[in-house]
C-alpha cells in the first residue's frame, strides 16, 4: 500500500515515504495512541514491536533515539555514546520545532530538520516493527533494519540494563 492510498499519514511523512520510494502498511485509529502501550494494544502486538521516537536535547542539540516500546532509554549511556555533558528530554516545543511533529506522533524519519538519530540494538530483535506515521492516530510497519537505515540511525546500546 502506498501513502497515496492512505491520506491519513502526516503530509510531511507521506512526502518522505514517497521520496524514499517506500511502500508501507499504514493503520489509522479513531483515538490517539500516544504511548507504546496504547499503540501495541490498538495493533494487537507486543509492546516491544512499537518504535518509540524519543527526542532529547544533547548539549542543547536535538537527537532522536529510536527505542523498542518495552524498553527505557538510559540517559547515562546516551551521554557516554555521544560524549556529551547534558542529556535531557526535549520539551514539546523543541520536539515540534526540530521534527515538525507533536509528541506521540514523531516518526523515525521525515523530520523538518536534519537530526542525529540513535537506534537501540533492541529493535533488531523483531522482524517487523510499528512506528508513528506523523500523527498520534497513524502508524506504519517496516522491517527494523530498513527503518533504521532510512532514518540514518546509528546502532547503539542505550537501553536501561535488565529491560
Amino acid at each position: 500500500m502506498s501513502t497515496s492510498d492512505h491520506p491519513t499519514a502526516h503530509p510531511r511523512f507521506a512526502e518522505a515515504l514517497e521520496e524514499l520510494g517506500l511502500e508501507v502498511e499504514l493503520r489509522e485509529f479513531p483515538d490517539a495512541v500516544r504511548t507504546a502501550a496504547q499503540a501495541a494494544a490498538a495493533i494487537g502486538c507486543d509492546p516491544g514491536r512499537i518504535v518509540k521516537s524519543l527526542v532529547f536535547e544533547v548539549d542543547g542539540e536535538p537527537v532522536v533515539v529510536l527505542m523498542d516500546g518495552s524498553s527505557q532509554v538510559d540517559l547515562t549511556l546516551v551521554r557516554e555514546e555521544l560524549g556529551a555533558s547534558v542529556v535531557q528530554r526535549a520539551n514539546a516545543a523543541t520536539v515540534r520545532e526540530a521534527t515538525g511533529y507533536a509528541i506521540g506522533g514523531v516518526p523515525p524519519f521525515g523530520h523538518r530538520t536534519r537530526i542525529r538519530v540513535l537506534a537501540d540494538h533492541g529493535l533488531l530483535r523483531h522482524d517487523v516493527v510499528w512506528a508513528a506515521a506523523g500523527t498520534p492516530h497513524t502508524v506504519f510497519a517496516l522491517a527494523p533494519r530498513t527503518l533504521i537505515d532510512h532514518a540514518g540511525g546509528e546502532l547503539v546500546d542505550v537501553s536501561e540494563a535488565g529491560v
